[in-house]
């Protein structure tokens, strides 16, 4: 078979048939009697197991190897293709993700584009200082995609950045939310902790829906960052959370403020939450002192009878530090 013919039927050009031919790959069997190349079945079937190795990504001098030396093995050779081919995705994956947000972006012009580029590489650097700066630009005429602001949000270990980002994303609109959901059903701690602070930061129903899911959380720290943001927002089912916090002193200031609002709105709920917080005082655990002094500090910020009467006894504590704190506290309601 002619070389015309053999290209014809493998697909493969008559340029690359000569290219495999110069390099010593596939070599036709014999000439006709004008000196044309002419291929056998063998040389043809070659041909196609060459193209077949190729197309697993082999370069042509490993598939020479694989073809021609009997001592060659394909494990390694095949490790090495799938350490790369998970490479080029990995890179070609971000590149797709960049493309998504940047048309989610809906730029007017290339110089939209190009902003929307820069914003996206600073919120990648690694300089703080520039991933700050870009999360107080990203709220303007060419905003960041809200799923890189969630994505950066979960991400960020650094405490600045972090809020500069969290302020981001309240300002972006309600796009976030599935994305945010994930982060506090993700496998990593941290992950799930930063979800539920960039939540929190966030007015709203919907915000307030996810947070109340927070609440009954597995994980102690998701529980204990939607509390006192509940507790800010009227949700009364934040009280025993935000208890438990005053008296396991964990963030104890931001509960106390927060039950404080929530006694605000309803005698009811400051009755109850003054009975749940009497309850505490009758351990007598290892460091009950400093947890009494809390839980005084706590009811100062209480209305109603109950809360005044667990002060006054307070006020006697056989601890000086408790008895102090319970006096004058009491000494603020009275001149209240």
């Amino acid at each position: 078979m002619l070389i015309g013919d053999v290209a014809r039927r493998s697909g493969v050009s008559a340029r690359m048939l000569r290219h495999y031919e110069s390099l010593g790959l596939v070599r036709p069997t014999g000439r006709t009697g004008a000196g044309y190349r002419e291929y056998s079945d063998d040389d043809i079937r070659r041909i196609f197991h060459i193209e077949s190795l190729r197309s697993l990504g082999l370069s042509l001098r490993d598939v020479g190897r694989a073809l021609d030396d009997p001592g060659f093995t394909p494990s390694g050779l095949v490790d090495d293709l799938i350490r790369r081919t998970r490479e080029r995705i990995a890179v070609e994956t971000e590149l797709l993700t960049r493309l998504r947000r940047i048309g989610a972006a809906e730029p007017d012009g290339w110089e939209d584009v190009l902003q929307t580029v820069a914003l996206l590489q600073a919120l990648a650097s690694k300089s703080p200082e520039q991933r700050q700066r870009a999360a107080l630009s990203s709220v303007g005429e060419v905003p960041v995609p809200v799923e890189a602001l969630v994505e950066a949000v979960l991400s960020e270990t650094d405490p600045n950045v972090a809020g500069a980002l969290r302020w981001a994303l309240a300002q972006s609109g309600d796009d976030g939310w599935p994305l945010l959901a994930k982060g506090l059903v993700a496998s990593a701690a941290e992950v799930r902790e930063r979800a539920v602070q960039a939540i929190a930061e966030i007015p709203g129903d919907e915000a307030t829906a996810l947070l109340r899911d927070a609440l009954a959380h597995s994980d102690a720290v998701v529980r204990r960052c939607a509390a006192p943001a509940l507790g800010a927002r009227g949700v009364a089912e934040a009280a025993p959370v935000l208890i438990d916090m005053v008296v396991e002193e964990v963030n104890d200031v931001d509960a106390a403020d927060a039950l404080s609002a929530l006694a605000g709105g309803s005698p009811a709920l400051a009755e109850e939450i003054a009975t749940g917080l009497v309850d505490r005082l009758a351990d007598n655990a290892p460091g009950s002192s400093a947890r009494r002094r809390r839980l005084a500090e706590a009811l100062a910020e209480i209305p109603g009878s109950t809360a005044a009467r667990a002060l006054a006894d307070l006020s006697h504590d056989e601890d000086r530090a408790v008895a102090v704190t319970a006096t004058y506290v009491l000494g603020i309601r009275d001149d209240r």
